[in-house]
């Protein structure tokens, strides 16, 4: 016999997953005029102007916020880790020389809570203003038996465009550059599952004190979006090349971008940690080796510019409120970036 609230508890919510997206329009409708329809339609549309471009290429990048999520909606941080999806996704498309355009977010769940689809879509929208682009719509669907109640898992894409001459893919690199650090505001988006295990391991350090703050806190601070400090040196011919450094730190990140035949030598010695580093280390008696792959230390973006452009590029960074200094060059080599010194941590 047919268990009939078996079946009810699978079944997929139509009235509610209407009355989730229902209120969506006021975030999104009328907030760009290059979009040229509204919330509900099949596909999005969206008036692309190349006028100003004479070789305009589209930029494309899909990103999630990995298990920084769950830390986050445990802790009723929704639209902070909304910040670090748009944020980490628009990093991504930047670091090619791109103006950021639109995106689309896309909400998984096993069972849709309005409000919080709500306070979702309104978070992204806010980070997507907040660097001159916007969000067009995306995606939100409910999953019973697939994702358990509660949980929310989410996805982003971002469509750019940028100069094919003025694209920053690192094939203009040359021997002598020099490497610029660029701070992050904290752990951004990466090394959330050995944090989330320290915690469970140890319940008290969410309390610890971190500056002026609590651990916790610290942790879960957005991840840092660089493309207003950076888009008026695109078209300056100042950077030979950017790497957004995520997972895998700096040395499996800055390589993406390095000609075969030179090497980027960092020196780790001149790295500014930021304290949160510090007690992470304290507590998971990490190698520094695992430190430097799984999180960023301090640098959340690298630029490689000419040695005559590194107070030009350094200046213009520091107006815009960034930490931004000297921490490698480069030379002859096979594509690596080698790191000497030792981390300094508080």
């Amino acid at each position: 016999m047919v268990n009939k609230g078996n079946i009810l508890k699978y079944r997929v919510d139509i009235d509610a997953a209407n009355k989730a997206k229902a209120g969506l329009s006021g975030i999104i409708d009328g907030k760009d005029s290059r979009l040229l329809n509204k919330v509900g339609a099949f596909s999005s549309l969206f008036r692309l102007d190349v006028s100003q471009y004479k070789e305009p290429v589209l930029v494309l990048k899909t990103e999630e916020p990995g298990s920084k999520q769950l830390l986050a909606f445990q802790h009723d941080r929704v639209e902070s880790v909304c910040f670090d999806m748009i944020n980490h996704l628009i990093n991504d498309c930047i670091v090619m020389g791109a103006k950021p355009l639109v995106v689309q977010d896309l909400i998984v769940c096993g069972k849709m809570d309005p409000a919080i689809i709500r306070r979702v879509v309104a978070a992204c929208s806010r980070a997507c203003l907040a660097q001159e682009c916007v969000l067009s719509g995306g995606e939100t669907t409910e999953q019973p038996g697939v994702v358990p109640g509660g949980t929310y898992i989410l996805g982003s894409s971002i469509v750019g465009i940028a100069e094919r001459s003025r694209i920053i893919d690192g094939s203009k690199i040359t021997l002598g550059d020099a490497v610029i650090g660029i701070g992050s505001s904290g752990l951004h988006s990466n090394g959330y599952t050995l944090v989330r295990d320290l915690l469970r391991r140890n319940p008290e350090l969410a309390g610890r004190t971190v500056g002026d703050d609590s651990f916790i806190n610290a942790v879960l601070v957005p991840h840092k979006c660089y493309y207003r400090s950076l888009k008026d040196l695109f078209a300056s011919g100042c950077l030979h090349g950017l790497a957004h450094i995520t997972g895998g730190g700096i040395r499996e990140n800055l390589n993406r971008i390095l000609p075969k035949d030179l090497d980027a030598e960092i020196d780790l010695s001149l790295y500014k940690i930021p304290e949160v580093f510090g007690i992470i280390r304290e507590e998971s008696k990490m190698s520094e080796d695992d430190m430097l792959r799984t999180f960023n230390l301090g640098v959340g973006l690298v630029a490689v510019c000419p040695r005559e452009h590194v107070s030009k590029v350094c200046g213009h960074l520091k107006k815009h409120g960034e930490i931004a200094y000297e921490i490698g060059v480069m030379m002859r080599g096979k594509g690596k970036v080698l790191c000497k010194g030792s981390l300094m941590y508080h």
